[in-house]
């Protein structure tokens, strides 16, 4: 008979715990070169999101700044050098696969974790208000729009992150590191949840980027996230109300 407590462990383990093996090793003169396209992309992504998490709700600007900073995020990170999409592990224990069915799964319980504790938040002014405002983006202008920049923000952001950053850092610490760098650019936007919210999933795209050796993984994840609170979240909210 199937275990659940077992099996839910061995899913962890081999979607955030054991690396698929690989060779992505470059050259020292690549890994430099890396390194400072990843600093100069950080200073210009992190001032152009701050500016544009902090136009007006219904600001045409919001649209412009958001895809503003994929852009820089994107270009950034192809910039740096070559990115992989990365392998994982199968139940089988076969050739690994792309890790789609994994960073679903992953994305979905984080998601599932945030709708649990909004209905906390939304019983706390001082926490809500903040959330409330960010949301306004989607009520007041196009959800469509808002939606697709959501998406394209959340590609761009991994690419950056678990892809052109992580692989200039080097081995060790690179889930910590890109974690706390990624909450801290997300700080930018003042909302203190949201923050929250950054290093919870830079610790889970993290280990993926880890484990899958690519970006794949927590593309996925965070878009399977970031979209399902855009649709989900105002209804919890509204419920808990």
């Amino acid at each position: 008979m199937i275990n659940p407590a077992t099996e839910f462990a061995g899913f962890l383990r081999a979607s955030l715990i054991e690396p698929v093996p690989r060779d992505h090793t470059e050259s020292d003169a690549a890994f430099r070169r890396r390194r400072r396209v990843a600093i100069i992309t950080l200073a210009a992504g992190a001032l152009v999101l701050g500016w544009a998490l902090r136009l007006d709700p219904g600001d045409p600007l919001f649209y412009v700044g958001t895809f503003a900073s994929a852009g820089v995020w994107t270009v950034g990170a192809f910039a740096s050098g070559r990115l992989h999409l990365g392998r994982a592990h199968t139940r089988s224990g076969a050739d690994p696969s792309h890790a789609i069915v994994q960073s679903l799964v992953l994305g979905g319980l984080l998601l599932a974790l945030f709708l649990a504790g909004a209905l906390v938040v939304a019983r706390v002014p001082a926490l809500r208000d903040p959330v409330d405002r960010l949301l306004s983006h989607a009520a007041v202008g196009s959800l469509p729009l808002v939606a697709v920049i959501t998406a394209v923000n959340g590609i761009s952001e991994e690419l950056y992150f678990r892809g052109a950053l992580y692989a200039g850092i080097g081995r060790r610490h690179a889930v910590a590191i890109t974690t706390a760098i990624y909450a801290l650019v997300t700080a930018a936007a003042g909302i203190p949840l949201l923050v929250l919210a950054a290093a919870l999933l830079g610790i889970v795209t993290g280990l993926q980027r880890r484990v899958t050796g690519g970006i794949l993984g927590p593309i996925v994840t965070h878009l399977t996230w970031s979209l399902g609170m855009l649709f989900l979240l105002p209804h919890v909210l509204e419920f808990a109300s």
